[in-house]
């Protein structure tokens, strides 16, 4: 039957003739279309986990125990905090104050704040450590490698990465660190010389930002001497994965999660790097809002 004849068809009797009869084509195209494997991504060469979800799961009754323990405790905390003030401090005392330590090392409990990572879990061979200093520091050490897998797909390697952990209030409820009184980011580090990147994560309201911080530069002098660094946070820049973004904006003061330091100097060989304390001040004498230039998306004709 012609296309001719069957375009002057009742619908009805359409359906039946294409039921009855194929059109002609040059290719049949499949009604199911394969569907892609549901799960985390898989780096070739690893073996698959099928283990169920559930297994992994540590039934523990004493550990709840103690969760909920821990929880009370910190929400009692925070009812009694609040009605100090902020932060659990008078109100005078929180507008007038200058400098805030965020990070201290003084024992090993506050390393379970922090994690390392490298480019192991892609399959590199750089490997970081972390562990307590012997003045009660962070001591970061390790060894860096840049050589790629060979899993033909990766083509750079050679990173070394100390993260904090995002704060949490009680019940593992979000709780965002407010830094809007103060202008100046302060270190006591002491190095080897290597250049490192400190990346200031906060808070993203879109899945396509999870990646988004804001970094700046740290030059280490090497040597047996602490050195204090002070960088102002309109030096921070936006980047995404390493990739400094065009559209800049300044640092979000009033929700940061975390702090990073990252290596990858592609100079291979150990490294390390001891920090005493993270804190932050106000500078009075630094009035500079932001260091970079802004575009105007919609610029006026």
């Amino acid at each position: 039957m012609s296309f001719s004849r069957m375009s002057s068809l009742p619908p009805v009797r359409l359906l039946g003739s294409l039921h009855q009869q194929q059109l002609p084509g040059p290719t049949t195209f499949p009604v199911c279309m394969p569907r892609r494997a549901m799960g985390g991504y898989r780096r070739p060469g690893q073996p698959k986990d099928n283990t169920p979800p559930w297994k992994k799961i540590n039934f523990d009754f004493s550990k709840g125990v103690a969760g909920i323990k821990k929880h009370f405790t910190l929400l009692k905390t925070e009812f009694f905090d609040r009605l100090a003030g902020p932060d659990g401090k008078p109100l005078m005392e929180f507008m007038l104050e200058q400098n805030r330590v965020i990070w201290e090392f003084r024992g090993p409990e506050s390393l379970e704040q922090w994690t390392v990572s490298s480019d192991r879990e892609i399959g590199g061979q750089s490997e970081a450590y972390v562990k307590l200093g012997k003045n009660n520091t962070c001591f970061l050490y390790g060894t860096l490698c840049s050589t790629p897998p060979r899993d033909g797909e990766t083509r750079y390697s050679g990173y070394c990465t100390l993260r904090s952990k995002p704060p949490l209030s009680s019940f593992d409820r979000k709780k965002h660190l407010d830094w809007t009184t103060f202008n100046t980011l302060h270190l006591r580090v002491r190095g080897d010389g290597r250049p490192w990147m400190i990346n200031i994560a906060t808070e993203n309201y879109y899945s396509h930002q999870k990646d988004d911080v804001y970094s700046y530069f740290l030059y280490t002098r090497g040597g047996p001497f602490w050195q204090d660094v002070k960088i102002p946070f309109s030096k921070f820049f936006l980047a995404h994965r390493g990739r400094i973004q065009d559209n800049q904006h300044s640092l979000w003061l009033d929700k940061v999660n975390a702090i990073g330091f990252t290596l990858g100097d592609k100079a291979d060989g150990p490294f390390q790097l001891e920090i005493d304390f993270i804190g932050i001040r106000r500078d009075y004498a630094h009035i500079e809002e932001f260091a970079y230039e802004l575009y105007k998306r919609n610029p006026e004709v």
